[in-house]
């Protein structure tokens, strides 16, 4: 069975085959929690930002017209004009600067510049007409632009996550740091009981209702119950409510920044250190261990492949010719049919899962484009050898410094496909103190390693072979040719082999 999605730009297909096993495939595993659980978590985050501000701002109307002894028709009226405002103008600088882009009024350079501008001029508008509404015209504002299938957003997409770390960071700071440490220490069993409450009472009782009549297994709402994304908003709003409440004569106003303070704090902790684990016990753990990018479905690489899988390493190969992954496909082996450079692609891999790139398509000049775009966006240990382009001339032009090697040494691309047809195979031997690292070159003078597996599940690629040493446990995979009947090879271990 397969599971295939469909959509973005690139025309790009997403198959996962099953271990040649029958029934269901079981959901895809991306991440520390799979994609369906993961979904719900992120998009909440992203919806209770400005819903919970706009909800604070209502509480705040309501306590100041009790507090007036007035009808609550004005209010009632502003809210509603504030809201048709918020909506209309996040509309209107999403759509403009759709057009824009799409039509190329900006050039590139300036597009972050203009994308700032008219986000400030939302957000300084909005919030004129309704106090906090900026927040949800800015988000519907962003959600228009991601849905407008723009050409290019990768400019766009690396200024937001710098602004977000600085400006998140530079928030919390600021507002730590008005926070009295006598006042923290104050907290009594109260607060405590009232953030126990918040996680154990409110947000279960919130999402099971929440999720009532839906199709979502009981294993992913309870994952969802469970963890509850609190962050800086949270922290912002009651700070500034906190403030005009005291100035309103309510004493505990004082302490709303302090509990949403402490709330956030025990969330952060608590989910950091639980949410694998629970996921685990859940069965919603989409596993950790580093995953293989492999761009192009040629027989070499389709091998490899293969016995990465069988070897429970993480892998998908990707072609943007559907005849080149039958071979994958027919093994089991995940394929991405499409660019791996699209936003559909990139979007649909979630590179950050993956620690290791292979590039060994037929087309050289794709492998120099692929690596050098993607590397950035791939796991940490990517920068310590672990990128990997194909035996081509265009892999000198790559920028040494981010490690990028050869896939087999001085070996041809040419060359490999020719020793295939010798019946040359990608092989897995494991080493032990039985059959150690030297028993296996002596078997095996002509092999090429082309990486190494631990005890650990941590996978090496183009391991540096003379500071290669011999591990109980450790795999060596490697493409070498059939072995000869050799007495002398009597009682060595069985290779991993695919035929």
């Amino acid at each position: 069975m397969s599971r295939r999605q469909l959509g973005g730009s690139g025309c790009v297909r997403w198959d996962h085959d099953c271990h040649r096993s029958s029934g269901d495939c079981a959901a895809v595993a991306t991440g520390q929690i799979i994609p369906s659980s993961r979904a719900l978590l992120q998009w909440e985050a992203i919806v209770d930002d400005p819903i919970g501000a706009l909800a604070a701002v209502l509480a705040y109307e309501v306590i100041v017209i009790s507090l007036a002894a007035s009808t609550g028709g004005a209010a009632a009226v502003q809210l509603i004009i504030g809201l048709v405002v918020s909506i209309a103008a996040g509309v209107a600088g999403g759509y403009g600067i759709a057009q824009a882009l799409r039509r190329g009024w900006v050039p590139e350079y300036m597009k972050v510049p203009v994308l700032f501008s008219v986000l400030i001029c939302v957000f300084v508008g909005s919030n004129a007409c309704l106090y906090e509404s900026g927040l949800l015209a800015v988000t519907i504002m962003g959600v228009w632009i991601a849905n407008a299938n723009l050409p290019s957003y990768e400019e766009l997409r690396r200024f937001k996550e710098h602004a977000m770390v600085l400006l998140v960071s530079g928030v919390f700071v600021l507002l730590v740091a008005s926070i009295d440490l006598g006042s923290i220490m104050a907290l009594d069993l109260r607060a405590l009981a009232f953030i126990a409450a918040i996680i154990l009472l409110a947000r279960p009782i919130t999402v099971y209702l929440s999720l009532l009549g839906t199709k979502i297994p009981h294993s992913e709402r309870a994952l969802v119950a469970f963890t509850g994304p609190l962050g800086i908003v949270l922290v912002a709003v009651a700070g500034l409510f906190g403030e005009r409440l005291v100035a309103l004569g309510i004493a505990d106003g004082a302490m709303m920044a302090l509990l949403a303070f402490g709330l956030v704090a025990v969330t952060v902790v608590l989910y950091g250190f639980t949410l694998t684990p629970v996921a685990q016990a859940l069965g919603l753990s989409g596993g950790d261990a580093p995953g293989v990018l492999i761009v192009g479905g040629t027989s070499l690489v389709t091998q490899f492949g293969a016995l990465l899988r069988d070897l429970d390493v993480p892998v998908v190969i990707s072609d943007t010719n559907h005849r080149n992954l039958r071979n994958a496909r027919d093994l089991g082996v995940p394929v991405l049919h499409g660019d791996v450079l699209s936003e559909a692609a990139k979007h649909m891999l979630e590179l950050h899962r993956y620690d290791h790139l292979i590039a060994l398509s037929e087309n050289e000049a794709e492998n120099t484009l692929v690596t050098k775009d993607l590397t950035l966006n791939l796991g940490a240990t990517t920068y310590s050898n672990c990128a990997v382009i194909a035996n081509t001339a265009a892999a000198m032009n790559c920028p040494q410094p981010l490690g990028f090697v050869r896939f087999l040494g001085d070996e041809s691309y040419s060359s490999s496909l020719d020793k295939i047809l010798l019946d040359w195979r990608m092989i897995s031997t494991r080493i032990s103190a039985e059959y150690p690292l030297e028993r296996f070159q002596y078997d095996r003078p002509e092999a090429m390693i082309v990486a190494t597996l631990d005890d650990k599940a941590r996978l090496k690629l183009a391991p540096d072979l003379e500071k290669l040493t011999s591990a109980d446990g450790m795999r060596i995979l490697h493409f070498s040719p059939p072995l000869s009947a050799d007495p002398d090879r009597q009682g060595a271990p069985k290779d991993t082999i695919l035929h």
